[in-house]
C-alpha cells in the first residue's frame, strides 16, 4: 500500500497533473480538451496522461477496436484516491491522538500549578 501511495503522491506532485485531476472530477474528457484547458501542447498533455495512467489515477474509457486513439476519453479511477484518503485518515488520527495527549498533559500541568499556588 505504501508503494501505491508513493506512486499516487509522485503523480500528483506536478501542478499540471493536479489540474487534470480537477478537470476530470467534473466529467470525463478527451486529451485535446484537457490540453486546451491546461494551456499546454498535446504532446505535453500526453506525457502527463501517461504518468497519470501508469499511476492508476486515470483510465481510458472503453473504446472499439477501430477507434481513433486521438479521441480517447479519460476519466478518474476512484481506487487510488480511496487508498490515499485512508492513509490520510490514519495520519490525521495519529495527530488527533497526539494533540489530545498534549492537551491532557497541559491540563494536568495547569492543575498541578494551581494546586501548588493555594
Amino acid at each position: 500500500m505504501v508503494n501505491d501511495i508513493d506512486t499516487t503522491l509522485a503523480a500528483l506532485a506536478d501542478p499540471t497533473r493536479r489540474q487534470v485531476v480537477e478537470l476530470l472530477r467534473e466529467r470525463p474528457r478527451r486529451a485535446g480538451e484537457l490540453a486546451s484547458a491546461a494551456a499546454i501542447s498535446s504532446p505535453a498533455m500526453s506525457r502527463h496522461l501517461r504518468v497519470l495512467r501508469a499511476s492508476g489515477l486515470v483510465e481510458v474509457e472503453e473504446e472499439p477496436a477501430d477507434f481513433d486513439a486521438r479521441l480517447r476519453v479519460y476519466r478518474l479511477r476512484p481506487e487510488p484516491f480511496v487508498a490515499l484518503q485512508a492513509w490520510l485518515d490514519q495520519v490525521q488520527a495519529f495527530w488527533t491522538d497526539q494533540l489530545g495527549a498534549f492537551k491532557a498533559h497541559v491540563e494536568r500541568t495547569q492543575k498541578g500549578e494551581t494546586n501548588e499556588t493555594h
